[in-house]
């Protein structure tokens, strides 16, 4: 049974990957965004609590899971049910490039001009990345990474063989 976490900066690839790897292991995925935010209110985060309690439902309901996103506040009290880690530790540029070409997120935006009109907020966030020291820093991920005992793998680029 695989088990992965996936974390990294916005715009790192998490959710390319991610979904690949579902893909080709016929693993559940789960896309931390679409349950770490209230539903009446998308730019207000919910208890991590309740989080909490939607991402044990999501385990116990599958038995090989890949769940990424970019909260070391959900991620770290699962380091002890995955088996496998990925840090997408992508340059500030990759990442920035990669959020000028994603393609519409439905789950997270009501349509492609609205998520374009997100765009300058989001690489501003991308390069603060680097400097924040919040649930998702560099610094945070970083250390999820060197606390997970299980095999872990780390990517500084766009190329991934997986």
């Amino acid at each position: 049974m695989k088990k992965i976490l996936i974390f990294g900066n916005s715009g790192s690839g998490k959710s390319t990957l991610s979904k690949k790897l579902a893909k080709d292991n016929n693993l559940a995925h789960l896309d931390l965004d679409v349950l770490a935010f209230q539903k009446e209110s998308p730019m207000k985060r919910k208890e991590i609590k309740s989080s909490m309690i939607d991402i044990y439902t999501f385990i116990k309901n599958n038995n090989s899971w890949v769940i990424e996103g970019g909260y070391s506040d959900l991620l770290e009290p699962l380091l002890e049910d995955a088996n496998e880690v990925y840090f997408l530790n992508l340059s500030s540029e990759e990442c920035q490039k990669n959020a000028k070409n994603r393609s519409w997120e439905p789950h997270k935006y009501a349509s492609k001009e609205a998520q374009d009109q997100n765009l300058h907020m989001l690489l501003e966030w991308i390069l603060a990345y680097y400097n924040r020291d919040d649930t998702f820093s560099q610094i945070e991920h970083k250390r999820l990474y060197e606390k997970f005992s299980g095999k872990k793998t780390i990517f500084t680029n766009n190329e991934r063989n997986t």
